[in-house]
């Protein structure tokens, strides 16, 4: 097969390119994630995205392909269950991701963290949870309620890793660092998918794509590309259920009037320590965290 009648549609320059529909987005990405096209087409196709961007549609057909193609993580009925992605890390801040999934485990929630590294340079999820001496699952398998587990990309779809691998060979994005952040590895279709953007503009389409699919999501600006509220600033955090948007946490104005008391190092030891003070007391939650927890627990009732 060939996906060079695609990739002339949407190779046209920012201006010149056509959007595909979601069945053909759908049958473009499935040729992708199982490995069916030559380099040349891969590269191409990397881009020809990266200069024309993804529509609403082709990020829809490009989770139809993903979840379709995903070997997918378990839980069990009537249990709520929540999504981390987790794939950028610190770089300035503490990665407070699973301090987060933490948190919402202590609700009774069973939290799904997935992700892998697309930067070496920074400290990952997977890093601190290794010190706190959690390790990341080698395959799939039940998740119960309190669990907080982290699964890497190729456990859950192999080709969907193999495409995010592009980006070190070409140095550019695709549309699979979105994918991920929009894409549910669980059984439970009413799993809570917590989403983050960095820029605006990101906001607007992955909100659009969050409507057309119906999904179950909570939005906000992340924290350095992480899913977890910035400790210092509370963001807005808006909720998506059924096509519908609802605005739950309104983002903090006006001047901090104290800083969370934050570890001055974001090395994976560091900030596991300050992660299991929080949680065994000793240190409190940071107050946009909370706000964080709260939203989620009414987004998982909408």
């Amino acid at each position: 097969m060939s996906i060079s009648h695609y990739i002339k549609d949407i190779g046209r320059g920012r201006d010149g390119a056509r959007a595909l529909t979601r069945a053909n987005a759908a049958d473009l990405m499935g040729q992708l994630l199982d490995g069916q096209v030559t380099d040349l087409e891969l590269g191409a196709f990397c881009i020809a995205m990266r200069i024309k961007g993804e529509t609403p549609e082709e990020m829809a057909g490009f989770l139809d392909a993903t979840h379709a193609r995903l070997i997918p993580i378990t839980t069990p009925a009537n249990t709520p269950v929540v999504v981390l992605p987790s794939y950028n890390g610190a770089r300035k801040l503490p990665v407070l991701t699973p301090l987060l999934g933490h948190l919402l485990a202590r609700e009774g929630i069973a939290v799904v963290m997935h992700g892998t590294a697309t930067e070496s340079t920074r400290v990952t999820s997977q890093d601190v949870l290794h010190a706190m001496g959690i390790a990341p699952l080698t395959q799939t398998r039940l998740v119960q309620a309190g669990d907080v587990v982290f699964v890497p990309t190729e456990v859950v779809c192999p080709g969907l890793q193999r495409l995010l691998e592009v980006r070190r060979v070409i140095g550019l994005r695709n549309p699979a660092h979105s994918l991920v952040k929009l894409m549910n590895p669980t059984t439970a279709p009413d799993a809570l998918l917590v989403s983050s953007y960095t820029h605006p503009e990101y906001a607007v389409s992955m909100a659009a794509t969050f409507e057309l699919t119906g999904a179950r999501t909570l939005l906000l600006r992340g924290t350095e590309g992480e899913v977890v509220a910035d400790p210092r600033r509370t963001p807005q955090m808006t909720a998506f259920a059924h096509g519908q948007r609802t605005v739950l946490v309104e983002a903090q104005t006006g001047s901090l009037q104290q800083l969370p008391d934050l570890p001055s190092q974001i090395d994976a030891i560091s900030t596991a320590r300050y992660t299991q003070a929080v949680l065994d007391g000793h240190l409190p939650v940071p107050a946009p965290l909370t706000e964080q927890v709260h939203a989620i627990a009414r987004a998982l009732a909408l």
